[in-house]
């Protein structure tokens, strides 16, 4: 039996028609293309339903067995709703026997998703749907000025630009236009690496997270901002380190005395930030999760080949005692050991955690 998969990756669907995926069957199919249509007639996806639906049909003529189906993601792209949409694929999956599919798409975003598809069944066919359009000046305008109005294209493409005129003309104002320049640069130097490795998200879904502590009270939130706070603290520490030692280092070491006097502080913040995720679990669930263990294995594995290996650049530059030589190889290895450890601990937890006899399983 074929299947006919039309992935809405980014859950227009719920979002705008509160349809929740997945949805399966021709009817349903049409129903949830026709509520998305009415909400919002210029998203492509309901094309995309539509063609799944007409793809079906056609392979249904031909007397094959078919059926078709709608899977949605999550409104914040990403892992979550790639997760989202593997579990309610399994869920079709467990519906009939199906022994191969076809991928209908609107876009590319969707089809980043094959790998997912291909993985649990033999793909026959990539089906792209294309809107036509009137080529002509008028309407690029507007479809160009209807595509700054989505949020997502429009963080990611008017923000930097923003951010550039606001301290240029802060700058200009303050008669330092060329440190206005300088901090455009720093700024959006930073901006674009966040981007690259979606830094960003981690720091929007952190916020979101936060604001939900706060309104349910959870003790997550003060380690959280304790956390915060003691990583501030050690980047000022390892300033006053580094101006301690600049009149009487070299530049190289003066870098390596700010590393060892906010070290010590970033790993407490983050020794603090998992033990307040730890708690909350516990708190929640009844027991620790076994992640914690781990990770605080792993940090001090870091925390302690980082030391060791500040001590041995010191040492190499002339800094410290050859004396100490073995204590910063000492370190190292306990570092490495550590970090080992966690590896091995993390391996033997996952073998000891149960699974089902009967397959995987997900929830609507």
């Amino acid at each position: 039996m074929r299947l006919v998969v039309c992935i809405d990756r980014d859950d227009d669907l719920g979002r705008k028609a509160q349809v929740v995926g997945p949805v399966v069957g021709r009817e349903a199919v049409l129903e949830a293309a026709m509520r998305l249509g009415t909400a919002d007639p210029e998203d492509s996806d309901t094309n995309a339903i539509f063609a799944a639906v007409h793809l079906s049909d056609e392979l249904r003529s031909t007397g094959d067995e078919v059926e078709v189906c709608v899977l949605t993601g999550a409104a914040r792209v990403g892992p979550l709703s790639d997760r989202r949409v593997a579990q309610q694929l399994d869920q079709v999956l467990g519906l009939r026997p199906f022994t191969s599919a076809h991928l209908v798409s609107d876009g590319a975003e969707d089809e980043f998703l094959f790998p997912l598809v291909s993985s649990r069944l033999k793909i026959d066919g990539v089906h792209r749907v294309y809107i036509r359009q009137a080529a002509n000046i008028e309407s690029t305008y507007y479809t160009v000025l209807r595509a700054l109005k989505d949020p997502k294209l429009r963080a990611k493409t008017v923000l930097p630009f923003a951010i550039v005129l606001l301290i240029l003309g802060i700058g200009a104002a303050g008669g330092f236009f060329v440190w206005g320049v300088i901090g455009m640069t720093v700024v959006l130097g930073i901006y674009l690496i966040f981007w690259t490795f979606d830094f960003d998200e981690a720091i929007f879904d952190g916020l979101r997270s936060a604001s939900t502590d706060i309104r349910q009270g959870s003790i997550a939130f003060g380690f959280g901002l304790f956390s915060i706070a003691l990583v501030g603290v050690g980047f000022l520490s390892g300033y006053n380190g580094y101006l301690r030692a600049a009149p009487f280092a070299s530049p190289f070491v003066s870098v390596i005395d700010f590393f060892l006097d906010g070290l010590l502080w970033w790993l407490a913040g983050a020794f603090l930030w998992e033990c307040g995720r730890a708690l909350r679990r516990y708190l929640a669930t009844g027991r620790f999760p076994r992640s914690w263990a781990v990770a605080m294995l792993s940090m001090a594995g870091i925390g302690s080949m980082s030391y060791g290996i500040l001590f041995v650049a010191e040492y190499l530059d002339g800094v410290t005692i050859p004396r100490a030589l073995a204590l910063m190889i000492g370190l190292v290895v306990a570092g490495f050991a550590l970090v080992i450890g966690g590896a091995v601990l993390h391996q033997w937890l996952r073998g000891r955690t149960p699974f089902p006899t009967g397959g995987p399983t997900s929830s609507g």
